[in-house]
């Protein structure tokens, strides 16, 4: 990762009475959110991370006194162990960390790097995860520190969902409630539909594609209990919309792109089509030849390395398929580094 510099030394404002605390120089924050991820892919570290993901209540609103007698003497006695099985399969043993955690790092870094070029060092850009570590609240206290007064916070979510989005912004305010003095904060709306972001879509399609024109686009996205839908959540329709203008970024069929949502859990019924399914059926309709691609995922991660690339892909050539192409997330694409620089720029309005 770039180094950056280091904040300014504190110094005790002039005019202040004799005593007076040393404070920072004031500082732009912008600060990144993404989803989390374990410290390892032990029983232990899967368990603390599982504990804390399912125990949302934005991710399972199931009352506690229902929800959590099962997930701690069930769930999070067998779950550590498949999940730690599945991320032990993609991890970065070279790091020691997630795939997740090594690109975020450098997505981060390349922010970092196009901020510094267009505003200099007035602005600090960190990373927080909502689950795991680095906590969102370790690194806004680092950032106060550092004398970031106005922070832009930006959760690495191209559609807006209350499981996700919501739930990043949740985490920052109950962190603002431990500061003394808090700073100023604006939070990054979904930017799903923004002509950059479509574009830089298309443009992973296009390089991984290299030309060629697969039967069928299988759009795939985190799925969430339909009834979230019923209650007024709009990720569904942000979902459709994506996938749309991506058909019409690329000059496509109306049927050549597929919408479907993949990492269901529990037993109710989510958005459907359920993705693992739905490859499936393609595959014994007769099209053997699909790619896929994840637009709610800015940044690869267990369910895109090992969920599309080994179960999904596994259903498809299972039921006949034969060629099975993943298009991989934006990650730290110099296309996708300029879309958020731009995001961040937007929200810098009338702060620097």
């Amino acid at each position: 990762m770039t180094a950056h510099r280091p904040a300014d030394p504190a110094a005790v404002p002039a005019h202040a009475p004799q005593g007076h605390p040393a404070l920072p120089r004031p500082r732009v924050g912008v600060l990144v959110a993404n989803l989390g991820t374990p410290d390892g892919y032990d029983y232990r570290s899967m368990r603390r991370y599982l504990n804390e993901f399912l125990s949302d209540k934005r991710v399972i609103d199931i009352p506690d006194w229902k929800w959590q007698p099962l997930l701690q003497g069930i769930i999070l006695t067998k779950r550590p162990f498949t999940s730690g099985a599945n991320y032990k399969s993609i991890w970065n043993h070279e790091a020691n960390e997630s795939p997740l955690m090594t690109l975020t790092k450098q997505q981060v870094a390349k922010l970092r790097d196009a901020c510094r070029a267009r505003w200099g060092e007035g602005v600090m850009v960190e990373f927080c995860m909502r689950y795991g570590n680095p906590s969102t609240r370790s690194v806004l206290d680092r950032m106060v520190r550092a004398g970031c007064d106005r922070i832009v916070f930006l959760p690495l979510y191209p559609q807006y969902a209350g499981a996700t989005t919501a739930t990043a912004n949740d985490e920052l305010f109950r962190a603002l409630m431990k500061q003394k003095w808090q700073p100023a904060v604006r939070t990054v709306a979904a930017y799903f539909d923004r002509p950059d972001y479509i574009d830089a879509l298309a443009q992973s399609v296009e390089r991984t594609l290299a030309g060629r024109r697969p039967q069928k686009l299988v759009a795939s996205y985190h799925g969430m209990p339909r009834r979230y839908l019923m209650q007024g959540d709009p990720y569904h329709c942000q979902c459709q919309k994506t996938s749309r203008l991506l058909r019409e970024r690329l000059g496509w069929d109306a049927d050549a792109i597929d919408t479907s949502f993949q990492s269901v859990f529990g037993s109710e019924e989510w958005l459907k089509p359920y993705t693992v399914e739905h490859v499936a059926d393609l595959a014994r309709r007769g099209i053997t030849d699909i790619a896929v691609i994840s637009p709610a995922f800015a940044t690869d991660c267990i369910e895109t390395l090992e969920e599309i690339n080994g179960e999904i892909r596994e259903a498809f050539e299972h039921a006949g398929g034969q060629s099975f192409t993943y298009v991989p997330c934006l990650n730290d694409d110099d296309a996708h580094i300029a879309v958020l620089t731009d995001l961040v720029a937007d929200n810098l309005g009338g702060w620097i």
